[in-house]
């Protein structure tokens, strides 16, 4: 059984959204995590909705057999798992992946795809589909999160690397023989 919703406003992390990367298993695929603030009352009743669901499902216990020593969930809590992560703090989290074949959808607020993929990154807020699965792979027995699409909500302050602009750059720091001396490391310090 797959279980698929819509969340409220999240924020991504780890946005691996815009091709796919080689997993520790080798496998190519699509993923984010998602951060779910936890006063987010209604995404949180409908994600716990959706994992009962799922766990209660006759083919997903036909899948996982007979003996659970530990059914492994999606969703994680960052103050526990991510302490002293400010941008973790207060939040749940859930780490979402599409495979190579299954790009997940981007759109904007008006649902029109977004092209430019420097409009949805790492800390920027989303409303994200995704959905869930139970799996059972190299003896772990669990409830799977799929990332179907994203819809950016709004701007927020990127969690990983800078953005470069054109002020960045400085003729003043420019020499037109820079290359041409014979200046050693020593030479500078």
């Amino acid at each position: 059984m797959t279980v698929k919703i819509s969340t409220g406003v999240v924020r991504i992390s780890y946005a691996n959204i815009w091709a796919p990367k080689e997993t520790p298993s080798g496998t190519m695929k699509y993923s984010c995590s998602l951060l779910i603030r936890k006063d987010d009352k209604k995404t949180l009743a409908k994600i716990s909705e959706a994992l009962k669901q799922v766990k209660n499902d006759s083919a997903s216990k036909e899948k996982w057999g007979k003996v659970i020593k530990e059914l492994h969930m999606p969703i994680r809590d960052g103050d526990t798992d991510r302490p002293g992560d400010p941008n973790y703090e207060d939040c749940y989290f859930i780490n979402a992946n599409a495979n190579e074949d299954r790009a997940p959808k981007i759109v904007d607020r008006d649902r029109n795809e977004i092209l430019d993929k420097s409009e949805v990154y790492s800390g920027c807020y989303c409303q994200a589909v995704i959905t869930f699965y139970p799996y059972a792979a190299s003896g772990n027995k669990g409830i799977g999160c799929g990332l179907q699409g994203l819809r950016k909500i709004k701007d927020g302050e990127p969690l990983s690397g800078s953005v470069v602009t054109d002020s960045d750059f400085s003729d003043d720091d420019i020499e037109d023989d820079a290359f041409g001396g014979n200046s050693s490391v020593d030479d500078l310090f």
